[in-house]
């Protein structure tokens, strides 16, 4: 364990600022084509030169990124990757946040040329599907808030993967039903936890509706990256640097090839990998759209092949066929919309659990004044949150991760108690749960669900993992709020065409019955497992209650924690006042009706261990939350947030954005130093 881990950390961070910038300049050179050397598949690359100095969207050596791996949480969504402060930016009209800088860049030159939110999300995920593999890409799925600034119009944009058509409700759970034997080797690396992407299909249905560039210009970034080739960052080349991630990789030729080198170690930071296959895949969704993709091609066959690959006889296939990649639908939802004091906050519906439980958290604290425990420190990386801040922030989490664990799934399957999520937000209801917390002692865990009578059981808690998110505004006032995934870190470790598969299935319930009940997120054919992603789209409320202008976003990677990290984002912008970098990189805190997390990444949290005590004892915050009875964990947390706030800055209308510095991300824009 860390001994005084503020203050050794502090002392890394200039270090780790100069290794990110190294980075960032190297991915740069390759990607815009400035390496005229051809550098072979996996070459290490030369010393990189100093990274350039910002300009617009222009990336520079001071925004900070974490680089030195530090052990994680057991079980974390995602390797953690440490903490590396950063700056709040200020735009005029357009801001573009990603988890790295290349795809952020890429995004942010689409919204100066003139294109919307919806074409930089095109772009920037394509690039992410390159530089971050682990997390998302087009073998995925996503969701996406939209708003529409002329019509003042929200809409949530479903792209969550489906189980296939011959999937039954043991398909998690054993082989068939003559050989009820677990899939092998397990549910995420067998071909059991692919779903149908759906990428691909929501972003085309959300450029058709609110694209202005041409979809084919939107690849042209990507392509060119995977032809020319691009320098592995940081925490790509931590995620497949693990003895037991290199021993899984090994088992797909294609993962090996291109993850590996020769010898079979995990290939280095600052390596130039291309992506030949990818860029190729990429060209033929270009030009022939997303139907390049799903319908009978070159594409849907080798993504079928793949899945139903036995490995030589070490790998229980999956069942989806070419039917249900041509049947796939991206859906437009009705978001969860719902009061915040003077504020609206709009999120995703089901199949993600993120709008619903979001916005109980907020409307079980709209009871207490949460304004009145502000931060004790405050400062640019969000400073220290009061004892008692957290602590509502926590229980309210207990409380509305116990109604999402028994009842909500995907609603084309499973209603919704009294089939409306109002039925699990209204007001009264909202009330009578936040009378269950005390502001002198914690409620005892498992906090109990709602009673709503005899409706379906949701699943046990399933574990969620890896993750991006995007942060978008556009000149014209549109915002895009996008979580995209490939479930675990490298999915399911199952490569074709030069992108991952996601391992999505495995958000279902294996299980398909507890105590006799049937669980409503068990395996349905056609089903959208459960999620806990959380794209939120924040606007004030004028005088009538109408929506009004817009006034925030946010959203993050981190499976099942997701809720928690948004949740604190939200509270510590709207209730504590902290700009959107602070409270992004505020202190991760929350809790999950099981036990509650504070960050131990964070600068300001110390988790030493006293003699005879627990890790994190001397901390003020973690001793004050275990003498209320909180169980907390101080294990480094691996979000990866975003924010865009709208403010008045010198009696004009801004941009404020912040990137989380727990991961690679930045901020760029048409940014201006107020």
């Amino acid at each position: 364990m860390r001994q005084q881990p503020h203050a050794s950390f502090r002392s890394n961070i200039p270090q780790r600022s100069r290794l990110l910038g190294a980075a960032v300049a190297a991915l740069m050179l390759a990607a815009c084509g400035g390496d005229d050397d051809d550098h072979h598949h996996g070459e290490k690359p030369p010393e990189p030169p100093p990274p350039p100095v910002a300009t617009g969207c222009e990336l520079n050596g001071s925004t900070g990124g974490p680089v030195v791996v530090l052990p994680g949480e057991p079980g974390a969504p995602e390797v953690a990757t440490g903490y590396a402060p950063k700056n709040t930016v200020y735009a005029k009209t357009y801001m573009a946040v990603t988890n790295n800088p290349l795809s952020t860049q890429v995004a942010c030159n689409i919204l100066k040329d003139g294109g919307t939110a919806v074409d930089a999300a095109v772009a920037a995920q394509m690039v992410l599907n390159l530089v971050e593999p682990q997390s998302s890409g087009i073998g995925g799925g996503a969701f996406i808030m939209h708003y529409d600034a002329q019509s003042k119009r929200v809409t949530a944009y479903d792209g969550r993967e489906t189980a296939p058509a011959g999937a039954d409700e043991n398909y998690l759970q054993w082989k068939s039903a003559t050989d009820q034997t677990a899939p092998a080797p397990n549910a995420v690396r067998s071909g059991r936890s692919i779903g149908t992407p759906g990428t691909l299909r929501v972003l085309e249905l959300a450029h058709g509706e609110h694209g202005k560039l041409p979809w084919k210009d939107l690849f042209a970034p990507a392509i060119r990256i995977a032809n020319d080739g691009f320098a592995i960052p940081p925490r790509m080349a931590a995620s497949i640097s693990g003895a037991t991630t290199v021993a899984n990789i090994q088992r797909d030729p294609e993962m090996a090839a291109y993850f590996l080198n020769p010898d079979g170690t995990p290939r280095a930071v600052n390596t130039i990998l291309k992506n030949p296959a990818l860029a190729q895949t990429f060209t033929a969704v270009a030009e022939g759209g997303a139907d390049a993709f799903y319908k009978d091609g070159p594409i849907a066959r080798a993504i079928v092949d793949k899945i139903q690959t036995t490995y030589g006889g070490s790998t229980t296939p999956g069942v989806t066929t070419l039917a249900d990649l041509a049947n796939y639908q991206a859906k437009k939802r009705e978001p969860v919309c719902t009061t915040y004091r003077g504020y609206e906050v709009c999120g995703m519906p089901p199949p993600s659990s993120g709008g619903i439980a979001v916005g109980q958290i907020l409307g079980i604290l709209e009871n207490f004044d949460l304004a009145a425990y502000p931060p004790t420190v405050r400062d640019q990386n969000g400073g220290r949150p009061s004892v008692t801040g957290v602590h509502l922030v926590a229980e309210a989490g207990n409380l509305a991760y116990a109604d999402r664990n028994k009842y909500v799934a995907d609603t084309d399957f499973v209603p919704l108690p009294g089939g409306s999520w109002n039925t699990l937000l209204n007001k009264p209801y909202m009330a009578q749960r936040a009378s269950m917390i005390s502001l002198t002692r914690a409620m005892t865990l498992p906090a109990p669900a709602g009673n709503f009578g005899s409706v379906p059981l949701a699943s046990p808690l399933v574990p969620e993992h890896g993750t991006t998110h995007l942060s978008l505004a556009d000149k014209y006032g549109n915002v895009v709020a996008m979580t995209t995934t490939i479930e675990a870190g490298l999915g399911s470790y199952h490569m074709t065409g030069g992108f991952l598969l996601n391992n999505e299935l495995t958000d279902f319930s294996a299980q398909p019955t507890v105590g006799g009940e049937p669980v409503a997120n068990r395996v349905q054919p056609g089903k959208r497992p459960r999620s806990s992603m959380a794209p939120t789209l924040v606007f004030k409320r004028n005088a009538d209650g109408s929506r009004g202008e817009f006034a925030m976003t946010t959203g993050s990677p981190g499976g099942a924690t997701i809720i928690q990290y948004v949740a604190k984002t939200i509270v510590g912008a709207l209730d504590w006042g902290l700009d959107a970098q602070q409270a992004v990189s505020m202190i991760d805190f929350g809790s999950n009706n099981v036990s509650a997390i504070v960050g131990g990444e964070h600068p300001m949290v110390d988790t030493s261990t006293p003699s005879g005590g627990l890790p994190g004892d001397n901390d003020p915050l973690v001793r004050g939350l275990r003498d209320l009875g909180h169980t907390v964990s101080v294990g480094n947390q691996s979000s990866g947030l975003s924010a865009i706030i709208r403010a008045t800055v010198g009696g004009s209308q801004v941009l404020v954005g912040g990137a989380d510095p727990r991961r690679e991300g930045v901020v760029l824009g048409d940014t201006f130093t107020p």
